[in-house]
């Protein structure tokens, strides 16, 4: 086995062992290696033809969420330690148990809807219960155990919620199986919420966008294109990795497998030219987490929270450029001035790719996205603006020998997208159950009155709660289902002190995906530290080090929502549409607040053009965090201190090059 066959599959071992989509079968039998085929291409082409002629909410959902499950019953075993070559014959009842909900659905509709008016009888109460179970099953399978159990223990709840020992702010009436069931299974506040809504809306539209950039060598584009601009530079695999990661991880909206896929290419350059082990580790999960925040798509998140909120895609877009920019600015901070204190330096331009030959080989594959930013500017529905995309990626691709797309690749395409899209339908069907719970219940009221009474009247304190909450509840969760239990369970809170709703709803996201970095389940952490040999609690404290910026930033924005280039002062407008605030304060904020970023990553680190003493790490520190803080006195006052140390560290620079020079 040669080197890139044995990196290869190290790298799928530790994918596997932290991320569970990614233990998947390989059936011997040629037949049922075609039929996931086949069944896989009929899921794309399902959801591309549904874009332009839908059909009742119910009956789309429910086929979304059974032939899913369907495909996940035969492309993942068990267990772990299953057998990976061949579907075990319960595996068939699986399946036929998914079509089953979904044939019923089809076959009743009219009954539920119309004479029944969705009040369950017998049979509709035996179908959804196996269709909770089986959502149940395929959750625990391709996401692993948290999510299914945080489901059961919500599914439990309306059980008891009635009895004398529930305390008073938890009780609620009596609820019979056809109160829960059809709350699940019969309206589309359960199982079928609008988690499962914007998942066969368009986040599968944009998964399958993705796989048709993969197919047209994107990652390689991305990969080459991080190595020309900043490869040569000082530290520059890691500038590389922040660079290539923060691409892959804003389309892919995986962080572990954006640090097993790009990792096992940066982390290895990052070490040969001096960085850690942990360090190294670190950078990939830091940067491939943030990818989730960058706009234009954000793993797909933007669009649910565009479905969630009520607020256009493109306002939240806009809103979440600055703070994206603030983390990796934060990121690369740190990188830099961690390779000039260990004298790092960058990999010769000869071994390097040139700019002008990777735009010429593959810059073409950019227009995709230019065109997705487009016409989701003009306000093209979202589902309509990916299905385009998809067909202008194909065309582009024919442009030059190096990305053409046969008939071959885009049915991989099409293949891949469908699997890879799996863990969404799962893990939002899941959520589906939380969210029915929550709706049927009213629990969330309960949540929130529950955090806001802890914050004693303080948003600060309430701030700090929200935080904490939505880095528990995101833990060991990809980045979609993190966010729509945060929306739903903690952002609420914030409504009570007029934070406004896309202000709330980036500020639980954020923390919610942050759960990736921080111990003790930090995912994405422990993924770059199995690629890097790494030890995994050292590089997910280093990953939240290098996160820093983004865990200040959610705060200043709550503060300062200029931040965000929107006023939300202006009472005249409505929450979907927001005034601009003027382009100063938007360019003030804007600097004072990445200088802050600079200047604490250099306290961090304790370098900036030479080492900074332990004596001036502190005050530096200070203020670089008073030009974070959003008031013009603490801007002035921090601004007069960083300069002030800049200048005296740049001369202890100059000072010491003399010294070597003579």
């Amino acid at each position: 086995m040669d080197t890139s066959q044995t990196t290869t599959a190290n790298s799928q071992t530790i994918l596997e062992k932290f991320d569970r989509e990614s233990v998947t079968r390989t059936p011997s039998s040629q037949s049922i290696r075609w039929l996931i085929t086949a069944i896989a291409v009929f899921y794309s082409l399902f959801h591309l033809y549904m874009t332009f002629n839908p059909v009742p909410t119910l009956i789309l959902r429910s086929v979304h969420v059974a032939v899913g499950a369907a495909l996940i019953f035969l492309l993942y075993p068990p267990a772990k330690k299953s057998s990976r070559n061949k579907v075990v014959w319960y595996d068939w009842l699986w399946v036929a148990a998914a079509l089953a909900g979904m044939f019923y659905i089809i076959s009743q509709y009219q009954n539920i809807m119309t004479v029944r008016g969705g009040i369950p009888n017998s049979i509709d109460i035996v179908m959804a219960i196996l269709t909770v179970v089986v959502v149940l099953e395929t959750g625990r399978r391709i996401t692993g155990w948290i999510l299914p159990i945080f489901a059961l223990i919500f599914l439990s709840y309306p059980f008891y919620s009635h009895m004398n020992f529930v305390p008073d702010r938890l009780a609620t009436r009596l609820y019979d199986l056809g109160d829960i069931f059809g709350q699940l299974y019969l309206k589309t506040e359960g199982l079928y919420s609008t988690a499962i809504g914007a998942s066969v809306g368009f986040i599968f539209l944009f998964i399958l966008f993705g796989a048709f950039l993969s197919r047209s060598g994107m990652g390689q584009l991305f990969n080459d294109l991080a190595l020309s601009l900043a490869g040569s530079r000082q530290g520059g695999p890691a500038k590389v990795a922040v660079i290539s990661s923060g691409f892959m991880g804003s389309i892919n909206g995986s962080a572990v497998a954006n640090v097993v896929g790009t990792g096992a290419f940066t982390i290895p350059l990052m070490k040969k030219v001096g960085y850690s082990r942990n360090f190294a580790g670190a950078v990939e999960a830091s940067a491939s987490v943030g990818g989730q925040i960058l706009p234009p798509i954000m793993g797909a998140s933007a669009f649910i929270m565009a479905e969630t909120t009520g607020v256009k895609y493109s306002t939240i877009a806009l809103a979440a450029l600055i703070p994206a920019l603030l983390y990796y600015f934060g990121v690369l901070a740190q990188v830099h001035f961690r390779a000039g204190k260990d004298n790092l330096r960058g990999v010769p331009k000869a071994d390097l790719p040139r700019l002008k030959e990777v735009l010429m080989a593959r810059g073409h594959m950019l227009l995709p996205i230019v065109a997705l930013i487009v016409m989701l500017a003009q306000s093209i529905p979202i589902g309509y603006a990916a299905a385009y995309t998809i067909g202008i990626t194909v065309v582009i691709s024919w442009i030059r020998p190096e990305t053409r797309m046969g008939f071959k690749a885009i049915l991989e395409a099409l293949e891949d997208g469908a699997k890879q899209s799996l863990s969404v339908m799962a893990a939002c069907a899941v959520v589906g159950i939380v969210i029915g719970v929550v709706s049927l219940t009213s629990f969330g009221n309960v949540m929130t009155s529950l955090i806001v009474s802890m914050g004693a009247g303080s948003l600060f304190f309430t701030l700090i709660l929200t935080m904490f909450a939505s880095m528990i509840l995101g833990m060991g969760l990809p980045s979609i289902p993190a966010y729509i239990i945060t929306a739903t369970m903690v952002a609420p809170a914030l409504a009570t002190f007029d934070v406004p709703v896309i202000v709330a709803h980036l500020f639980v996201f954020y923390f919610g995906i942050f759960a990736n970095i921080t111990p003790p389940v930090a995912l994405a952490s422990f993924a770059g530290a199995g690629i890097a040999g790494g030890d995994p609690m050292r590089t997910g404290f280093l990953s939240l080090k290098l996160a820093l910026a983004g865990f200040i930033v959610p705060f200043m924005f709550v503060y300062n929502p200029d931040t965000l280039m929107i006023d939300t002062r202006d009472i005249a407008v409505t929450a979907r549409e927001f005034a601009r605030p003027h382009w100063f304060n938007i360019v003030s904020v804007a600097v004072t607040a990445f200088a802050g970023v600079m200047a604490l990553s250099a306290a961090l680190e304790g370098y900036f053009k030479t080492h900074l003493p332990s004596w001036q790490r502190l005050p530096m520190a200070i203020g670089g965090l008073m030009l974070i803080v959003p008031e013009t006195l603490t801007d002035i006052i921090g601004l007069s201190i960083v300069v002030v140390f800049c200048a005296l560290n740049i001369l202890q620079a100059r000072r010491d090059k003399a010294a070597l020079a003579a």
